[in-house]
């Protein structure tokens, strides 16, 4: 029963994590759906993402979406913000910037609407340094998000590093990709001392979610600016209610 529950929804989270971020905001739920203890749900679902976030990321490497300058930048500084966030968590809670996300949703939903065409930025690109310099901010501060909260880190580094570092939407996506493989592989790490992996069903699930990833990589591959922002819409207004859910002290879906 697990199985029938958690595959299906991990094969739709891997196409839409490899297209426009966002992919745990179905991942995890199917784990919870399925009735593991959310400590398990959210360690299984790290092992297959991971799983699924590699096959993505080899692919977008081969169609040659991952600048190596970029990709150094961005998994440094991201995995340090991700640290930081981690840690001021415990100090702070995460009720604060799940207010915040809620209150800049409208702004960035105005954003993605109002833009059409994602790689309209691309064509008044910076210089390398200046590039890596803002892609450096940028990995840092969704670090810091991704440490601290985590929901959608993917799309959001995706929107910011097209509209802010002016990268093209096949360069952010790539650089995203490894990114989030870097903190995803961090993470596992740590579940997995923990104890807290269910090792049989995460890879059965993550083999589900690597065919995901592969397909929607393709798809990506050959149609990126038309697919990928009605998929960022879907996936910001899913986060929504999350967030809705979070705050409101329902059990989180």
């Amino acid at each position: 029963m697990e199985l029938l529950i958690v595959c299906p929804l991990a094969l739709i989270a891997g196409f839409v994590d490899a297209i426009a971020g966002g992919g745990g905001l179905i991942s995890l739920p199917a784990y919870l759906f399925a009735g593991l203890p959310v400590h398990q749900a959210i360690g299984t679902n790290k092992l297959s993402s991971t799983m699924g976030t590699l096959a993505s990321t080899w692919r977008f490497a081969k169609h040659g979406y991952l600048a190596a300058p970029l990709v150094l930048v961005g998994v440094c500084c991201g995995l340090t913000g991700s640290f930081c966030g981690s840690n001021l968590v415990l100090l702070v809670g995460d009720t604060v910037i799940k207010w915040l996300m809620l209150a800049a949703l409208p702004l960035i939903m105005y954003y993605v609407l109002r833009t059409r065409d994602l790689d309209r930025y691309a064509q008044e690109g910076f210089g390398l340094r200046k590039t890596l310099v803002i892609t450096a901010i940028i990995a840092a501060i969704i670090g810091v998000y991704d440490g601290f909260y985590g929901p959608g880190t993917g799309t959001f580094l995706i929107l910011l590093l097209t509209s802010c570092a002016h990268l093209d939407l096949r360069t952010a996506n790539g650089t995203t990709k490894a990114i989030n493989l870097a903190t995803n592989v961090t993470a596992l790490v740590v579940f997995a001392f923990g104890n807290v992996v269910l090792v049989g069903l995460g890879l059965v699930a993550g083999v589900f979610n690597i065919i995901g990833n592969l397909l929607g990589a393709h798809l990506f591959a050959h149609d990126a600016s038309r697919i990928t922002r009605p998929i960022i819409i879907v996936v910001v207004i899913v986060f929504a209610i999350r967030l809705l859910f979070d705050l409101l002290g329902t059990p989180s879906i």
